[in-house]
């Protein structure tokens, strides 16, 4: 499972409500916890993505962590990173880590995604 020290930025669809509820959600599960992480919306920051080197389009299609060290993690290495960091959480990590389950998880992950921004227009 990824683990990283120092504080992350979460880069998040904020015109997204699904995405905004599952904010809310690891806000409140993390409590103080989730003090060190900064929440950033994406929406009408793609200079900003780029500066960063986070394609803007991807950054639509896939979540973005950067860790303490800089480092970006997408997609479900983002999420592991993000939960890992929550003690109620850590369960779901280490389970959508796993070798098996993980291509499933991935494809469904993209999927859905691609379809949630087909639907609004923005893919």
């Amino acid at each position: 499972m990824l683990s990283t020290p120092g504080p992350l930025t979460v880069f998040y669809d904020g015109a997204c409500p699904r995405c905004v509820g599952d904010r809310r959600r690891y806000e409140w599960l993390a409590g103080k916890t989730g003090k060190d992480v900064l929440w950033l919306d994406i929406t009408g920051r793609d200079e900003e993505l780029r500066s960063l080197g986070i394609d803007p389009r991807r950054a639509l299609l896939e979540l973005h962590v950067r860790d303490g060290c800089g480092h970006i993690h997408r997609e479900l290495d983002a999420y592991i990173v993000l939960m890992s960091r929550v003690r109620t959480l850590r369960p779901l990590a280490w389970l959508i880590a796993l070798p098996g389950l993980r291509p499933l998880l991935s494809w469904a992950y993209r999927r859905w995604v691609a379809r949630r921004l087909e639907r609004s227009g923005r893919l």
